[in-house]
């Protein structure tokens, strides 16, 4: 009997792996290339802290028994690797774990094996408590595999939902995202977007039979729709490169897993930095509007501030930052934008963003200015009710830090939502310019005063003292302090320094929970 030299068993090796690393073939490279887009592998050495990445299953390859029975040349559509590349590495020395579709093996489309190894490495990510990030190129289920496409497809939708809340799930959506492949990334975190990328369950032809109407993968699911009307895509950059630079920005805000804490880091801003300006940008005029946003560059470390879905749900603003360098997540109204009235579509970023702080231990600032829920026929039919009712739900079963700032407008049940102290907030602070009713002032002395200002000679000017009257004893900050409903009310300069000292006080906070299966969001 003859043995094989250990050399040329190297040989053999170094010959699979070239064959693998080799993806779809040149001319397919080529072809990925001339979109501007880069290959599976070049996205993951974009990404991942240099010399870091190793690979998984490389030799796993497609099975050939689907093909064999379609009459389908098996040595064609053999990859080693099935079109996905997978593993772990590094992202500031922090272990993460990656996936990336290959879109020039078989339209990186998902096969048997394809969805395996997916949802294996997801599987893996949860056990060893860290990231996993998927960058997403795929045409969808593999056709030519019928339905253990399906089940693979299946395999990654269940380890995403059992991943949900335990380790931080990130999708990047770098080209097609089609069919079945577009669920899973709609079960993660955050969902990153390059233009030029789109998303869709049925493509354009589909719909035109379905409907008669014409219409192009741009329209139906491009980065700008998703942006901007359907919520799905959190962010959007403009090119591969600048699509995972931001994933290791968002990385570097999150624990590894619900078990850890975030990072604290010195950002060199002191925590007791007070800022005058914030005395004056609230407008005297109560109706007249302006960016929350410059609020919260002033608080945050360094105006560093990390929006999240900043082109959808606008009459609020959500996203990333850091206190005395703390992370938290903001959460605010913006007046800027229909005078800050929640919407469905505010309802539901706020509180799916809200739950994403309370599952990995980000505590909460909320920055206040709101008339209320947005009224009208299409809002009720649309369900603002069961929307808004997300909201409260949110608040009231997070048990992270909760620090809520009151800076003008907090009326009615939109006041309760934001972080109010009935749901739970640790500490709440006012500024002097709060107004904290259970409606405006004007609509509520004409109300309460309708009857009698018919009785006087002079209707108008009855009313005009009444809203003085009701402003100095109601609409204020102070009744609710009286209460126990508001903390402390602030000088707005001094905000910064009250979050930070809130923040360390609220630091250990512990709540126990009942026992229960789950609770029944209103979804």
């Amino acid at each position: 009997m003859s043995y094989r030299d250990i050399e040329d068993l190297i040989n053999e090796l170094e010959g699979l792996r070239k064959k693998s690393l080799e993806g779809g073939g040149v001319d397919r490279i080529k072809e990925q290339h001339s979109k501007g887009k880069l290959t599976a592998r070049e996205r993951l050495k974009e990404l991942l802290d240099g010399g870091s990445f190793q690979e998984l299953w490389w030799l796993s390859a497609t099975r050939s028994r689907y093909y064999e029975e379609l009459g389908i040349d098996i040595a064609k559509v053999k990859y080693l690797g099935d079109g996905v590349v997978v593993g772990y590495g590094k992202i500031d020395g922090r272990i993460v774990y990656v996936f990336a579709q290959d879109f020039t093996v078989m339209g990186g489309s998902i096969g048997e094996v394809h969805g395996y190894k997916i949802a294996k490495v997801i599987e893996m990510a949860v056990e060893n408590q860290a990231p996993v990030i998927g960058l997403w190129d795929s045409g969808g289920a593999r056709i030519q595999e019928g339905v253990a496409s399906l089940h693979g497809a299946g395999l990654i939708f269940a380890a995403n939902a059992k991943a949900s809340g335990v380790v931080p799930q990130i999708s990047v959506i770098l080209g097609p995202c089609a069919g079945a492949a577009s669920y899973s990334p709609a079960l993660t975190d955050f969902i990153i977007m390059t233009k030029g990328a789109y998303m869709f369950i049925t493509g354009p032809e589909v719909v035109k039979a379905a409907t008669g109407l014409e219409t192009t993968f741009e329209e139906l699911g491009g980065s700008s729709v998703h942006a901007h009307m359907s919520g799905v895509a959190h962010f959007v950059t403009e090119d591969d490169v600048s699509a995972l630079r931001l994933v290791r920005r968002v990385l570097s805000y999150l624990p590894s897993s619900n078990a850890d804490e975030p990072l604290v880091i010195d950002t060199g801003d002191p925590w007791d930095r007070e800022d005058a300006e914030l005395d004056s940008i609230i407008p005297t005029d109560p109706v007249k509007p302006y960016d929350v946003r410059e609020v919260v560059t002033r608080i945050v470390d360094n105006g560093e501030f990390l929006e999240v879905q900043a082109e959808y749900g606008k009459s609020c603003v959500v996203g990333f930052a850091r206190v005395g360098g703390l992370v938290v997540g903001i959460v605010a109204n913006q007046p800027r934008v229909n005078a800050g009235v929640i919407d469905i579509d505010a309802s539901v970023k706020i509180s799916r963003f809200v739950r994403f702080l309370d599952a990995f231990n980000i505590p909460i600032v909320t920055l206040v200015d709101t008339p209320g829920f947005m009224p009208g026929i299409d809002q009720e039919h649309g369900g603002i009710i069961r929307h808004g009712a997300k909201i409260l739900y949110s608040y009231a079963t997070a048990t992270v830090p909760k620090i809520t700032i009151v800076m003008r407008k907090a009326y009615g049940g939109a006041y309760i939502a934001m972080g109010s102290r009935s749901l739970g907030a640790d500490v709440v602070y006012a500024w002097p310019t709060a107004e904290i009713a259970v409606m405006g002032p004007e609509g509520a002395v004409r109300i309460l005063y309708r009857k009698a200002a018919q009785q006087q000679a002079d209707p108008e000017k009855f009313l005009q003292d009444k809203l003085i009257e009701y402003r100095r004893l109601f609409a204020n900050p102070y009744r609710a302090a009286e209460l126990g409903y508001v903390d402390d009310v602030i000088a707005p300069r001094e905000t910064r320094k009250k979050i930070y000292i809130a923040l360390e006080a609220t630091s250990s906070k512990r709540e126990e929970i009942m026992p229960r299966k789950h609770g029944n969001m209103p979804l």
